[in-house]
């Protein structure tokens, strides 16, 4: 006897077509992302298209913001991959209902709203606190390395640029004084443009120069800011100005041999990433309420350094929010005594590392840290102590999450305010998986 299968006939036509809303099954993050979108303030992406007419008929924005969140939750971050999905990936096409937007009309949508796409992360967040989602009893912040899209192979030390630049201006005057030559030299070297190579050389002096120029920049800045002027002679001085022991190794302004600057994108830094090597980067913090690991707060800079960003991350989760959290817990790296005093009359409690867990603290002295002090007596305090415990498994989730489950280890997008909103959208896709999972429990 034949086994009796199930029916299976691949080629059958049918009579009527399918509903969408058959295709995903009931609870898929699809729909919730579908209905939160449709619930939100979508007037500023509207305002681009009021004067369009009947010949310029784009898609419709709430389609394209539902595509591209939906693309970032589900880690496609491409707008070549997520045009290719809309054509293959069920519920990228419900969500475009069955429109087919080109990866270059996506690519333009993205980057024509960033910062509408940026602020409707603020909106979510306010959802989520009506939802009560997000209570601001205790919020952790942390910093976390994101790679910029930066080539290290298409980057130059301070070092490289200043003998590049010579040589470049060699090759120039040579190319010029072999144009200036009489015909006769010019048959001799049939396959040479001289015009085209001379400017590509005058192209790319131009990019080296901007690059040295831009180093020289940060380096007066940040000597400026050491307490340095330009007719120091390299010499140390107190407050009052008078010269102290020592000397400079380097001129006002003048960067280290070693430093470097990206071509590709001259705001990414390079900094230190996780198990050993360096890489072009951003740093990328978050404020994360407790209550059910929504990032209320995600900020970016190009700075490693995390220790000048916490009054900026807690006024923030003002702002975004409308209100200030109970308790702030940080780690090691946002200690400051200067913070402590900017924090010191905050209404949030404040909870910061002094150094590696684990390891004794070396005495501090009060009659120059009184602010650190008053912190070390906290954290060794037993409530103290069981607060600070929380901030892992607060804060460093998400961040894994990000990394990890929506597989966002680059941006896309090059430039500081470019890469803060992408950050942001990226934490908005990321709380929308969260609150679909949590709003179904």
């Amino acid at each position: 006897m034949a086994t009796s299968y199930l029916p299976y006939e691949p080629l059958q036509q049918r009579l009527l077509p399918d509903a969408l809303q058959d295709w995903l099954p009931e609870g898929h993050l699809a729909y919730f992302i579908s209905d939160t979108i449709d619930s939100l303030d979508l007037s500023a992406f509207h305002a681009r298209y009021a004067k369009g007419g009947p010949r310029n008929q784009p898609f419709h924005p709430a389609m394209m913001v539902k595509v591209l969140i939906y693309a970032y939750a589900t880690g496609t971050f491409s707008s070549r991959k997520l045009a290719r999905k809309l054509h293959e990936d069920v519920a990228l096409r419900v969500l475009a209902a069955e429109n087919y937007p080109a990866h270059r009309t996506l690519s333009d949508f993205r980057a024509l709203h960033l910062e509408e796409l940026a602020a409707l992360f603020v909106q979510v967040v306010r959802l989520a606190r009506e939802c009560g989602l997000v209570k601001l009893g205790t919020v952790a912040v942390d910093g976390t390395k994101l790679k910029a899209n930066a080539s290290r192979h298409k980057a130059m030390s301070y070092d490289r640029m200043l003998k590049a630049e010579q040589e470049l201006k060699a090759q120039i005057t040579g190319l010029l004084d072999r144009a200036r030559a009489a015909d006769d030299l010019e048959k001799n070297d049939p396959d040479v443009d001289i015009p085209d190579e001379i400017k590509r050389r005058e192209d790319r002096l131009a990019m080296i120069t901007a690059a040295k120029l831009r180093l020289e920049q940060r380096q007066r800045e940040a000597d400026a800011a050491r307490g340095r002027s330009a007719d120091d002679d390299r010499k140390p001085r107190d407050k009052g100005g008078k010269p102290k022991g020592g000397r400079y190794t380097r001129d006002f302004g003048t960067p280290k041999d070693s430093a470097q600057e990206s071509f590709t994108d001259s705001d990414s830094r390079i900094m230190k990433r996780s198990g050993g090597g360096y890489d072009y980067a951003y740093n990328a913090h978050t404020a994360v309420d407790e209550t059910a690991q929504i990032v209320v707060v995600a900020e970016l800079s190009n700075n490693a350094a995390d220790g000048e960003r916490l009054p900026g991350l807690v006024a923030a989760v003002k702002a975004n929010v409308g209100d200030d959290p109970q308790q702030v817990l940080a780690d090691a790296g946002f200690r400051s005594e200067a913070v402590f005093e900017q924090l010191k009359d905050s209404p949030s409690e404040l909870i910061v590392a002094l150094g590696r867990e684990g390891k004794l603290a070396v005495s501090i002295d009060e009659s120059k840290y009184p602010n650190t002090v008053a912190m070390d007596a906290k954290l060794r305090s037993a409530q103290g102590q069981a607060a600070y415990r929380k901030r892992k498994w607060i804060v460093e989730a998400p961040n894994g999450w990000i990394k990890s489950v929506l597989g966002f280890r680059q941006f896309s997008l090059r430039g500081l305010k470019k890469v803060r909103a992408e950050f942001k959208l990226v934490c908005l896709a990321l709380n929308l998986r969260r609150m679909s999972v949590l709003m179904k429990a």
